[in-house]
């Protein structure tokens, strides 16, 4: 029989985009020569992260059915857009192990793949071809698909912010990264730190200690109860971050009519921009109109209570930095990476954690 599956280098193979991240696993399924996926799915469970880094055989577990799964839809439906959750659809006869599907490349980007990313590089690779035929795989941290998602393949700086916040900056010859080192070494300006914050101003009106804040606590007693029941509550949880950036919200709704939540949010603007000035290419970034600085991640809803600090700050540091609010998510930057694999087109450097690629 005549092998008709599309080449590494035709517009219409196949190639997929994972994003790991903390609240579960996404896939997108897209061509190489086409913006835009063609179909995505959502598994709600996080990959786990034990002793030996992320766990390779989890992330197998879920993502080999789903592009199994989004690989039958594109077949049965002539490549036409469908969106939906992992399980809705056809029920995948499994991986295309007979090798009717080829896919050209794919980019799996991960939170903690630069610090606890060895095994998905040391196992993913072979997992992949034998499962799907990938002999392309770019292996990215979570900051990397952010910057592709957000600022694309050009050189420039983004700013991801969440629950924790890190800058990372590329002439595309090197990576420059800034923060990123979790809430208890800095995350500075993120949404753990403005929750946090905005606790420790409740909690000093609560005590009647200078600094304090009747707003904020009476937002502290409406969301957690009893000021004094809130280290119990908080001190046990071995999700404190994600606990700290739930009352980041209620510090920005604050910030209109209170001094103190508004002073939150500005230092938090602060620390933005100087994490964002230390990864700025500033080579040729004049002549080129400037250092683009993208800002990306549910943190920037905040608005301009937030963004506005960030730009001030910024242009006193960098004069020539340009604040845009990135369009794409990491999901699609990993589409974008896959895409560029595909097409001998990549342009981001490579780098042992940050950034791996991998031909099988």
């Amino acid at each position: 029989m005549t092998d008709t599956r599309p080449s590494a280098t035709t517009p219409d193979a196949y190639v997929l985009g994972v994003d790991s991240g903390g609240s579960g696993l996404r896939v997108a399924l897209g061509r190489a020569g086409s913006d835009g996926p063609l179909s995505t799915a959502v598994c709600a469970e996080p990959v786990r992260t034990g002793t030996g880094g992320i766990d390779a055989a989890h992330l197998l577990e879920q993502l080999l059915p789903v592009a199994a799964e989004l690989l039958e839809r594109a077949a049965a439906g002539g490549g036409r857009p469908a969106n939906g959750p992992a399980g809705e659809g056809p029920t995948a006869s499994g991986p295309t192990r007979d090798g009717s599907v080829r896919v050209a490349a794919l980019a799996v980007g991960a939170a903690g793949m630069a610090t606890l990313g060895g095994r998905l590089r040391a196992e993913l690779p072979g997992a992949l071809s034998a499962a799907l035929g990938v002999r392309r795989l770019a292996l990215a941290a979570d900051a990397v698909t952010a910057y592709a998602g957000a600022v694309g393949q050009r050189p420039g700086a983004v700013v991801a912010g969440g629950t924790g916040m890190i800058a990372l900056g590329t002439d595309l010859v090197e990576w420059r990264r800034a923060d990123g080192w979790g809430h208890l070494l800095g995350d500075n300006g993120g949404g753990a730190w403005i929750g946090r914050a905005g606790l420790e101003a409740a909690m000093r009106a609560h005590d009647g200690r200078r600094g304090g804040s009747p707003a904020l606590l009476d937002r502290l007693r409406a969301v957690f109860g009893p000021a004094e029941e809130l280290p119990g509550l908080l001190y046990p949880r071995s999700d404190r971050p994600a606990v700290l950036a739930s009352f980041a919200p209620e510090v920005a709704a604050c910030a209109g009519a209170d001094a103190i939540a508004a002073e939150i949010v500005r230092r938090a603007g602060v620390h933005i921009a100087e994490a964002a000035a230390a990864v700025c290419p500033k080579d040729g970034a004049e002549a080129d109109g400037g250092c683009e600085v993208a800002l990306t991640g549910g943190l920037f809803r905040m608005g301009e209570p937030l963004i506005g600090p960030v730009r001030e700050e910024l242009a006193r540091l960098v004069p020539q930095a340009r604040v845009t609010t990135g369009t794409g998510d990491p999901l699609t930057g990993a589409l974008r990476i896959a895409r560029a694999l595909a097409t001998d087109d990549l342009r981001l450097p490579h780098h042992p954690t940050m950034l791996s690629v991998q031909n099988t």
